[in-house]
């Protein structure tokens, strides 16, 4: 698979179970073309339904469907997904327990220059405030492929938040390791670990790659299971370094750091800090640039990772 889009590789992979699974079906809100669904559209008319700018009606009818012994994938943008059908995804997927796999398209800032309106910064906590509602965030087209085949084989409601355009894999074709509900740790050191979800991952190793020129070494885990928080493999990550820091496409409140820092809190108090996107609306400008400009890259994990262990030596806040 060449380096697409994580909704792309959503679409395909139900593309080929669909042709054999009839009761796989997809459902959009005028979002068939921004969500890379026109193809299964095109080939499975039958298990594909429009519902228009209508967000709400999608979650329900979806639902509906689950109820009727159908797998239902509702795919509409995340900043609508996560908030105009929230009590749809809370009562008619969560609480009523359907089969419904909601994916939250162009997640984050993917829209970009639309602005506040068209973001999500604020669905990783108000999904996973959802009791029986599981939160994915896939960092790279090749573990998202993954985690869609996965998925397909259980019964149990999830959201899926992916960006809108192609990422630069952290993993490479034939050695993905995946398994479910297991995050992964992608290298290892002693100085600081860097806990990192979604699109955040590769900037996070590559923090790593340079820390290490330096003399810092990193440990970096790439926690595409939000809800559940894989705690296991967490707590192994930073039991032997001095800080943590969280990196995530979201706001500063309820999202990973959050949980990260409740769960370290609890069973290993040190000191942790998130990097987030900020409490303001954010500048207006492609993913690129709204990340460079909030240091959400390489050189600023690595330069927030150096401020953090200078300030666990010297005893600072920060």
């Amino acid at each position: 698979m060449s380096n697409i889009a994580n909704k792309q590789a959503i679409c395909q992979v139900l593309m080929a179970a669909a042709r054999t699974d009839k009761d796989i079906v997809a459902l959009c809100s005028d979002s068939r073309g921004s969500g890379s669904f026109t193809p299964f559209a095109d080939e499975f008319p039958s298990q594909f339904v429009e519902t228009g700018i209508a967000e709400q009606n999608l979650v329900s009818i979806a639902a509906g469907l689950a109820k009727c012994g159908k797998k239902a994938y509702a795919v509409s943008p995340a900043c609508f997904l996560s908030t105009r059908s929230y009590e749809q995804c809370k009562i008619d997927v969560a609480y009523s327990d359907t089969n419904v796999k909601l994916i939250g398209i162009s997640g984050g800032v993917s829209y970009g220059a639309l602005g506040m309106s068209h973001h999500s910064a604020q669905d990783i906590a108000a999904m996973s405030a959802i009791p029986n509602m599981r939160v994915y965030i896939p960092s790279d087209h090749l573990q998202t492929q993954k985690l869609t085949q996965a998925l397909l084989k259980d019964n149990k409601p999830a959201y899926i938040r992916v960006g809108r355009n192609a990422v630069e894999p952290v993993y490479e074709d034939g050695n993905v390791p995946f398994e479910m509900d297991k995050a992964n740790i992608l290298c290892e050191g002693e100085d600081i670990a860097i806990i990192a979800c979604g699109e955040m991952v590769r900037p996070a190793r590559d923090a790593a790659d340079l820390l290490k020129t330096e003399g810092v070494h990193a440990t970096v885990v790439d926690m595409y299971c939000v809800k559940p928080l894989d705690e296991e493999t967490l707590l192994k990550a930073v039991k032997n370094v001095r800080a943590v820091l969280t990196v995530e496409e979201h706001s500063p409140f309820g999202g990973l750091g959050s949980m990260v820092a409740q769960v370290i809190g609890r069973n290993c108090p040190k000191m942790v800090l998130n990097m987030a996107l900020p409490d303001v609306p954010v500048i207006t400008g492609t993913s690129r640039e709204v990340f460079d400009y909030y240091g959400l890259n390489a050189p600023g994990i690595a330069k927030k990772a150096k401020d953090l262990l200078r300030a666990c030596s010297s005893g600072e806040c920060l």
